[in-house]
């Protein structure tokens, strides 16, 4: 019998990373995880312990690093960035050295390696603001952003490297939000639930503005998904994936909904305009997949966590914010 499959997911230690992880072991797959772990590495305990799970600590950037941690796979899902705009900008050069530059290079790598089949988690953000109702994948991209020109360049890099030999699949999530073991209280719905929860306030800063979202289970379960599938069936492939376009504050009012009609939803002028609302007819007409987890349910896991004491110093601690962590770090 022929040994399972190994996968290498770079930033696997990150707030989508460690609900994959767990995911991809369940499935049977051999899990190596590239990752620097600025948030600990305690993220992956509940698999720290699995005899088909490795955690490489180390830099994308180095390509010795690199090559070590690419030997005998067979796919790569690469999620490991710089993650959203603000993060970014605290220091563009250290952004585009981790999303960008060091992009190509670890194609390269992988093709070297035998690597059959790269996944690439991508953003929606790389169609900058649109004044359709509903953002399709054949509409041109045009990033408003350092982190979604890049995101946007890796896609087409990634597209030259399609091949037979070679199965390309680009992703562009909406916003991801629920509960994560590496959470993240820096996006939409898990901030306001945060803020609803321990302040009994929401503040909207606008309201108006569309996001899309999609729950952190379904994004997860894609990822899983799109390894299995046959290659001819993906392969070049470009999927929005997305799930309930909710202007602002219409998620604060699905948050008051799940905590209760005490919390108070305060709005205030915003000079962030940035709105779209992303079709994600495509990847059910191609794949089949459909998001099967809402808004309200990522809310009510969050809520559970705050419940239970799972999320100390919610409101202050820096391991919840990437900007935190970074600037904690000194790494911008």
């Amino acid at each position: 019998m022929s040994p399972a499959p190994r996968v290498l997911v770079t930033g696997g230690a990150g707030y989508v990373g460690a609900v994959l992880v767990p995911k991809l072991l369940a499935a049977g797959y051999r899990v190596r995880v590239l990752d620097l772990c600025w948030f600990g590495r305690e993220v992956l305990a509940d698999v720290a312990g699995h005899p088909a799970h490795e955690l490489v600590v180390g830099d994308l950037r180095d390509p010795a690093t690199v090559a070590a941690a690419l030997a005998g796979c067979q796919a790569v899902i690469h999620l490991a960035c710089i993650s959203n705009d603000p993060s970014f900008e605290l220091d563009p050069t250290l952004g585009k050295s981790i999303n960008y530059d060091c992009f190509r290079p670890l194609l390269e790598a992988s093709r070297t390696a035998g690597v059959q089949r790269f996944v690439y988690a991508s953003s929606s953000s790389v169609y900058g603001i649109k004044e359709v109702d509903n953002v399709t994948e054949e509409l041109p991209l045009e990033p408003l952003t350092d982190y979604s020109k890049y995101k946007a360049l890796c896609e087409a890099i990634l597209a030259e490297y399609a091949s037979d030999e070679f199965c390309a699949v680009t992703v562009r999530p909406a916003t991801v939000c629920g509960w994560s073991p590496r959470l993240r209280l820096d996006l939409t719905v898990n901030i306001l639930t945060c803020h609803a929860w321990h302040k009994g306030q929401i503040t909207v800063f606008g309201g108006e503005q569309r996001r899309p979202n999609i729950h952190i289970e379904d994004i997860t379960d894609l990822y899983v998904d799109l390894l299995a599938r046959p290659a001819a069936q993906v392969n070049g492939g470009v999927w929005n994936a997305g799930w309930e376009n909710h202007r602002v504050r219409e998620i604060a009012e699905l948050v008051r909904d799940v905590i209760g009609p005490r919390i108070e939803i305060v709005t205030t002028p915003s000079d962030d305009h940035r709105s779209y609302h992303i079709s994600s007819e495509k990847i059910r007409r191609d794949l089949g997949f459909v998001p099967r987890h809402s808004i309200k349910e990522a809310v009510s896991d969050l809520v559970a966590a705050f419940d239970a004491g799972q999320v100390p110093d919610a409101l202050t601690a820096a391991r919840y914010s990437n900007i935190k962590t970074m600037q904690a770090l000194r790494l911008a």
